[in-house]
C-alpha cells in the first residue's frame, strides 16, 4: 500500500454520491408529477427540496477544493463533474416548475414515457458515480446505458412530438405540452454531459 506524506481528499467521491442520489429521487419524483396529477403539487415540492440539497453539497464541493492541496483526480474534472451533476438536477426542477405555472392536466403518453426513460439515465449515473468512488467498478458500462438511454429518449421525442401536432387540436394545450417536451429533453441530454465526464 502506497504511503503519502500529504493525504487527499477524498469526500469529494461521498459528495457526488450525495448528490446523483438526490437527483435519482427527483427523477422518480418526475415521473409521479406526470403519472399522478393529484399529487403533483407534492411532487414538485420534493423535486425543489432535492435541489435545494443539490446545490448545498456542490458548493460544498467547490469549498473543498478550495482548501484541499492534493485531490483524488483532477481539480478541473472535480468541477465539472460536480457542475454537470447539480446541472441534472436543475434540469428536472425546471420542467417541474414549467408543468405548475402550465397547471397541466393528464400528461400524454409521449411525456410518461420519456420520465421513465430520464429516470432510467439518472439511475445509471447514480450506479456510474458510485463506481467512481469504489475505483474497482466498471463506471464505462454505466456511462454507455446513459448514453443509450439518451438516444432512446431522442426517438421517444421526436416520435411524440409529432403525434403532439397530429392530435392535439387545442392550441394552449399544444403549446403547454411543447414546452414541456422542450424541456424533458435536456434533462437526458444532461444525464448524457455527466456520462462523458465519467
Amino acid at each position: 500500500m502506497a504511503f503519502s506524506l500529504l493525504p487527499r481528499e477524498e469526500q469529494f467521491f461521498d459528495l457526488f454520491v450525495e448528490v446523483a442520489r438526490r437527483s435519482h429521487v427527483a427523477a422518480g419524483h418526475l415521473v409521479g408529477l406526470f403519472s399522478e396529477p393529484d399529487k403533483a403539487l407534492y411532487h414538485a415540492e420534493q423535486i425543489k427540496k432535492l435541489e435545494h440539497e443539490c446545490d448545498q453539497f456542490t458548493h460544498e464541493v467547490v469549498n473543498r477544493l478550495d482548501r484541499t492541496f492534493i485531490t483524488p483526480i483532477d481539480r478541473e474534472d472535480i468541477y465539472k463533474l460536480a457542475g454537470d451533476l447539480d446541472d441534472v438536477i436543475d434540469v428536472i426542477d425546471g420542467v417541474a416548475r414549467r408543468a405548475q405555472i402550465f397547471r397541466v392536466g393528464a400528461a400524454p403518453d409521449g411525456v410518461k414515457q420519456l420520465t421513465v426513460v430520464i429516470e432510467k439515465a439518472v439511475g445509471a449515473l447514480l450506479v456510474g458515480v458510485e463506481q467512481l468512488k469504489k475505483r474497482d467498478g466498471d463506471v464505462m458500462k454505466a456511462s454507455l446505458l446513459a448514453k443509450q438511454l439518451e438516444e432512446e429518449a431522442d426517438a421517444i421525442y421526436h416520435a411524440m412530438l409529432g403525434r403532439l401536432f397530429d392530435e392535439e387540436t387545442n392550441a394552449i394545450e399544444l403549446i403547454k405540452w411543447k414546452e414541456i417536451y422542450d424541456n424533458l429533453e435536456p434533462c437526458v441530454d444532461q444525464a448524457e454531459d455527466v456520462a462523458n465526464v465519467l
